[in-house]
């Protein structure tokens, strides 16, 4: 437990610098996935090691070991958690925790409020026109979705930046990019280095909208002078926190739509998940290893109880139930051959 509960920290780090330049590389729509997946496994791993250290920290308090029967210096023996890395391992994932908790509430009412304004909009169709001056175009994500887009943004378009426009929102609303926006934004909130992730995730979910509208309308031109053209003309409006054909890098996303579709790339992906699978590993074996030290040490105190039985009066321990069998009821006895890994 000593080297593998550090090491799910480590792949949040390298993850934080590697994942967002890569995923920029490759094909948005397995980049998207590849970026959600690794967020909620380091963020559970992340969450797991704090809680690992914070326990066999605290487990090495006499005050705690004795209401756990345990022998707090056969822990201490085995590994060795100093007091200030288990406050400092507590405090850090209250605080994730907490701000998860705000985060998940934060969510719950931007969707909320989506599906309200959903069903506040005029008309009954996918697509709603507001007679408004600003240039704006957004999704709202609902049960179905809408696009809503103003007039001053249709006067901004010509007839095939329209339809980019619209098959952009759409791929936006098919995709359930919500959902993506949704796992950062949490992941983010209780792992603080996943922070780039959940910008790269942002980036590359209107690359994945831009792909879309690009096989849609057969012209990657036309649609990377949508999006710049709506990007210009709604660069004085009121940002929405909804996904919108201006978000992102608007000049990385042109030069991207200028140039030829990305290829697939299997090695990225496939480092990615060894990466993941070393996170979930040394997490197990933190995990084992730290329930083994408990049994040892739980053993040690018995076996202390032990000697002292021998040497006090036949069932003077037993009459107060300190003794070794009080000690060690429900538990097994480990096996000195057993191998733990």
């Amino acid at each position: 437990m000593l080297i593998s509960v550090y090491i799910p920290f480590l792949v949040s780090v390298a993850l934080a610098v590697l994942a967002p330049p890569v995923a920029r590389r490759l094909p948005p729509r397995p980049a998207a996935w590849a970026l959600a997946c690794a967020a909620l496994v380091t963020a559970a791993g992340w969450a797991g090691s704090l809680a690992l250290l914070a326990f066999t920290g605290v487990a090495q308090i006499p005050q705690i070991a004795a209401e756990g029967r345990w022998s707090a210096s056969a822990l201490r023996s085995e590994d060795p958690v100093y007091a200030t890395v288990a406050a400092v391992s507590t405090l850090v994932l209250a605080v994730g925790v907490a701000a998860l908790g705000v985060a998940a509430v934060r969510q719950g009412r931007h969707l909320v409020q989506a599906r309200r304004e959903c069903a506040e909009l005029p008309g009954r169709t996918e697509l709603a026109v507001l007679d408004d001056a600003v240039p704006r175009a957004f999704a709202l994500p609902g049960a179905p979705g809408r696009i809503v887009v103003s007039r001053g943004m249709l006067r901004c378009l010509g007839a095939a930046e329209r339809e980019a426009l619209l098959a952009h929102e759409r791929a936006h609303l098919r995709g359930r990019h919500h959902v993506f926006q949704s796992v950062w934004r949490l992941t983010a909130a209780l792992n603080p280095l996943l922070r780039p992730v959940a910008v790269a995730g942002n980036f590359v979910l209107e690359r994945w909208a831009d792909e879309e509208a690009a096989e849609r309308v057969g012209d990657r031109t036309v649609v990377a002078h949508a999006v710049g053209r709506a990007a210009l003309a709604s660069a004085g409006a009121p940002r929405s926190a909804a996904l919108a054909v201006t978000g992102g890098a608007v000049p990385q996303r042109v030069r991207a739509l200028l140039a030829p579709p990305p290829t697939r790339r299997s090695l990225p992906l496939l480092a990615g998940g060894l990466l993941l699978a070393i996170c979930c590993a040394s997490l197990a074996n933190a995990a084992s290893d730290s329930d083994r030290m408990l049994d040892s040490a739980q053993w040690a105190l018995c076996a202390a109880h032990a000697d002292t039985a021998t040497a006090a009066p036949t069932g003077q321990d037993d009459d107060h139930g300190h003794g070794p069998d009080a000690c060690c009821v429900g538990h097994d006895r480990p096996d000195p051959g057993e191998q733990h890994f």
